[in-house]
Formats: C-alpha cells, sequence, structure tokens
C-alpha cells in the first residue's frame, strides 16, 4: 500500500473517531470542567513560543565560530573553506540538524498535549535547558574528534532528554484533561500511550547503542548519531519493504493517527513559522552585533590618524557598511518571501517541514556570507571565491523555499489557497516571487566567473537591485503574461484573461498534471 493509501486510511479512521464523538454523550466522554480545563491548567501556547524561540536561538547562534574564524589575505579561501567543512561547518551543520529534530519532537509531543500545568511546564524547561547544551558537546565533539567524552555527553544528554518526554508523556495520560480532545475521547487511551512512549524511545535507544560504540569503535558512533537525523526517514523506507516484501501488515486506527512519520503528515503551521521568524531575526541580529564589534573606531585612532575627524574615520568601514546594508536586505527579503509563502498554505506537512529545515541552515550561514564578503582585498582571488560561497548560501536558501511550494502544490487541494493554486490569478505571481533570488543568485555567480574583475560591484549591484525587482515584480509579471498571451493566443487572449479568473473551483490540481 502506498502512502496516498495510507494517507486515505488516516483520513477514514479520523472521520470515524468524529464519528463516535458526536454519538457518544457528554457523560460517557469528558465533563465539561474537563473540556474547559481544571483550574491550575492553562494554554500551552506560551510555552511553545518561548521553546520556539529558545531553540531557533540555539540552532542558529553555532553559526558564530564559523563567522568569526579569520582567514588571512595570504592563505587561500579554498584551502580555508575545505578546512573549515571538516570541522566547524560540519559542527553548524550538524547542530542545525539535531536541534530541529528536537524541535519537531517537540511539535508532535505538544499535538497530543494541548493544555499544560506547573508540572508540565518545569519538565519543559528541564527538556530545554537540556537541548542548549547540545552546541557545546557538538564543539567538544569537533575540537577533540578522537575523544569520547564529546560522544558520551550528547548521547548522555538526548537519553536524559527522552527520559524526560516519557514521563511528559505518562503525566499527561494520567491528567486526560491535558490532552487534546480526540485523544480525550478515545477507547484506546492505552494503546496511544504506548505508542507515542516507543517512538519517542527510539533516538534516546539509538544514542545508547552509540555511546557503546564510542568505545569499541567510535568511527561508527558518528554514523549512528548521523542517522538519528533522518531515523523516521529511514523507519517508514523499511516499513514500506517490509509491506513490500510481505504484504501489509494491519494496523490499529489509534497508531496511525499520531506519530505516523507519514510525509504528509500535518505539522503545526503557526510553530514552523515561529521557528522560522525566530530563525530569520536572529541572523538579522548578529550582522549588526559583528558592525557594533569590529567597526567602531578607537578615539587614540580618530585623533592621531584623522585629525579627530570621526567622518573621515568611518569612511575607511564602507566597505563593511555596503555588505552589512546588503546582507539585511537579503536577509530580511528571503523573510518576506518566507511570509508570503506560508501566508497562502493552509496545512505544512513533515516533508515541507524538512525542506524549511533545510532553507533555514543557509539562512543561518549568511553572516558567513557577509564576513567574508568584505574581509579581502579589491580584485584578489579569495574576495571572487568568498562572492560565489555568498551567492551559493543564497541560491539554496532561496531554492529550498521553491521546493515547499512545489511540494505544496503537488497536495494543493489540501495545502494551499485557491488563488495560488495551478492556474490561480496569484499561481504565476507567487512562482516568480520564489524563483527571483535563486535565479539572480546564479546569475551572479556565472556572471562573476566570466567577469572576475567586475565580481564585488556584480555582486553589490544584485543586493541593491533586487529590493526594487520586487517592489516591481507584479507589473513585471503582468507585462510577460500579456506578452505571452498577445503572440501565443493573439486572438483568445481577452477571453482567457476572464476565465482564468474564474475557473478557481474548476481547476486541475496540480497533482494530476505530473502523475
Amino acid at each position: 500500500m502506498g502512502e496516498n493509501d495510507e494517507g486515505d486510511i488516516i483520513e477514514h479512521h479520523a472521520e470515524e473517531e468524529m464519528e463516535k464523538r458526536g454519538a457518544r454523550s457528554h457523560a460517557e466522554s469528558v465533563t465539561p470542567s474537563d473540556r474547559e480545563g481544571h483550574s491550575g491548567t492553562q494554554s500551552s501556547h506560551r510555552l511553545l513560543a518561548y521553546s520556539d524561540a529558545l531553540i531557533s536561538i540555539i540552532a542558529t547562534v553555532m553559526i558564530l565560530p564559523v563567522a568569526h574564524t579569520k582567514v588571512e589575505d595570504n592563505e587561500e579561501l579554498r584551502q580555508s573553506v575545505q578546512l573549515l567543512l571538516t570541522t566547524k561547518i560540519a559542527v553548524y551543520l550538524m547542530t542545525f540538524m539535531i536541534v530541529t529534530v528536537a524541535w519537531a519532537a517537540h511539535i508532535r509531543l505538544f499535538q497530543v498535549i494541548v493544555r499544560i500545568d506547573d508540572c508540565l511546564a518545569l519538565l519543559n524547561l528541564a527538556c530545554m535547558m537540556l537541548i542548549t547544551f547540545l552546541p557545546y558537546t557538538f564543539s567538544l565533539m569537533a575540537t577533540f574528534p578522537d575523544n569520547v567524552l564529546g560522544i558520551l555527553l550528547f548521547c548522555g544528554c538526548v537519553m536524559v532528554m527522552g527520559v524526560i518526554q516519557c514521563l511528559i508523556v505518562l503525566y499527561a495520560f494520567s491528567r486526560p484533561f491535558l490532552l487534546n480532545e480526540q485523544i480525550q475521547i478515545s477507547e484506546n487511551q492505552t494503546f496511544y500511550k504506548e505508542h507515542i512512549l516507543k517512538v519517542i524511545m527510539r533516538v534516546p535507544l539509538m544514542c545508547f547503542i552509540a555511546s557503546i560504540f564510542s568505545f569499541i569503535f567510535f568511527q561508527l558512533s558518528y554514523v549512528l548519531l548521523a542517522i538519528v537525523i533522518f531515523l523516521p526517514y529511514i523507519s517508514r523506507s523499511l516499513k514500506w519493504c517490509r509491506n513490500k516484501a510481505i504484504g501489509q501488515v494491519e494496523e490499529t486506527p489509534d497508531s496511525m493517527m499520531f506519530y505516523t512519520y507519514l510525509p504528509n503528515e500535518p505539522l503545526s503551521k503557526e510553530r514552523v513559522e515561529a521557528f522560522s521568524d525566530g530563525v530569520y531575526a536572529i541572523v538579522a541580529t548578529l550582522l549588526i552585533l559583528d558592525i557594533c564589534e569590529d567597526n567602531v573606531p578607537d578615539p587614540s585612532v580618530v585623533q592621531k590618524q584623522f585629525g579627530g575627524s570621526l567622518v573621515a574615520a568611518l569612511q575607511v568601514y564602507g566597505p563593511e557598511f555596503l555588505a552589512y546594508f546588503g546582507s539585511f536586505a537579503t536577509v530580511g527579503l528571503l523573510w518576506f518571501v518566507h511570509h508570503s509563502l506560508f501566508l497562502h498554505v493552509t496545512k505544512t506537512t513533515r516533508f515541507m517541514g524538512l525542506l524549511n529545515t533545510f532553507s533555514l541552515a543557509f539562512v543561518g550561514g549568511l553572516p558567513l556570507a557577509y564576513q567574508l564578503t568584505h574581509e579581502f582585498p579589491n580584485n584578489s582571488r579569495n574576495e571572487l571565491e568568498a562572492i560565489q560561497i555568498s551567492c551559493v548560501i543564497i541560491f539554496f536558501a532561496g531554492i529550498f523555499q521553491l521546493a515547499i511550494w512545489v511540494v505544496a502544490l503537488y497536495n494543493e487541494q489540501e495545502t494551499l489557497h485557491p488563488y495560488v493554486r495551478y492556474g490561480g490569478r496569484e499561481h504565476v505571481f507567487m512562482l516568480a516571487k520564489l524563483g527571483l533570488y535563486p535565479c539572480v543568485a546564479l546569475g551572479t555567480f556565472f556572471l562573476t566567473c566570466f567577469l572576475s574583475k567586475f565580481s564585488a560591484p556584480i555582486f553589490h549591484l544584485m543586493e541593491i537591485t533586487v529590493p526594487f525587482a520586487f517592489l516591481v515584480l507584479r507589473l513585471l509579471v503582468r507585462a510577460g503574461l500579456a506578452l505571452m498571451r498577445l503572440f501565443f493566443c493573439p486572438d483568445g487572449a481577452d477571453q482567457r484573461s476572464v476565465v482564468i479568473e474564474d475557473e478557481d473551483e474548476t481547476r486541475v490540481p496540480f497533482n494530476a498534471l505530473v502523475t
């Protein structure tokens, strides 16, 4: 059975649960006081907002050791980047992915638990404390790769986090009024609890095995830790192979409603947006921190070298200020595109969340791009390679946003508003908005390859012109569509424009065109 069939089963069983809810009396399910919340409990919204902010900070600040690595003018940047890739960049990417895995687990857990009390709040704080300690363990692993202490500390943190999450589940199920209404009225709460506990303990078990192998063959421990990131997808692949080999195994309805690890399993759209906003805000803040730290001249230097003229002293930092404003505009516009995308998304899925994580990982690398674009002498080989690295970072940050939209289009009836679906009146404009940065970054990269002497002016011109391109993008799209209608269907251009405006509900779905 394919993933679409499993999705149909989920929806079918969900409908059955809803029918049971309608047929069941209030006395047989949950009392009114349970549904409204007992005294001492409150909504989990503020706790989740705090957790999202904390996790987004931890995921992003690990770029600082990478961005602040100094490369001397007489060193080849390519060789230095290769050295970074084996240490600091690898640590940053691993930390970002592991922390976002922990954040995704937090989302799933609190989609089951919708209300909290003091005990749950304190348990969640203990879990957050351990998550904030993970970057330090990765720093130890990168600095002392042959020492098992870093691996043991990381595995110990993850195992304790797993125990805390199990305690949260056990505590919540002992007080059903803390759970979401679907589980409250279910007759299979015990199965829900056992299924969720089994899923939660997979990662701590993998880390326990990795900690044992660290004393025997520590290289294998790193492989096991990398598997942790992709464990849900490996689990789904193995399950698919098993079903193909021995046939579909019967599963209870409850096991397929939560913690299914299907690519189309829903994620909280609000929490995806909150986490993403936190990453963008922190990246923008890191840029100005570098300005405040490095671009304030010493008063004695101003007095001796510039005759007390602060304006003359600040002119020396002109390239840094130009790089800052260009980098901030890039971060801000990438956030603007992300905001526009999720404004039209009605439901987010696990696969969309994974693509969003990849995009945010490259957004987190923009402070590195800022540092590189103004550190080296003009027209040097290092400056050219720094600009090309910046183009690559911007390209991948934008292309993964575009990939989110393509995935949403495949299930557009569930995930997108009608007017941005295939053939909708905003469809082409949204495509242009999402494709602008990847196209411009790719074009800038190739231009700097052919016109290497003008690489810096080309890059800064790109940063300056893209904001204006966004301002006139809608006019450009309309003009382009008008020209296409004029050339390809000159007789029916007017009639076609009217039809497109009115066919929102009769449009052929996007996934029907690609299958």
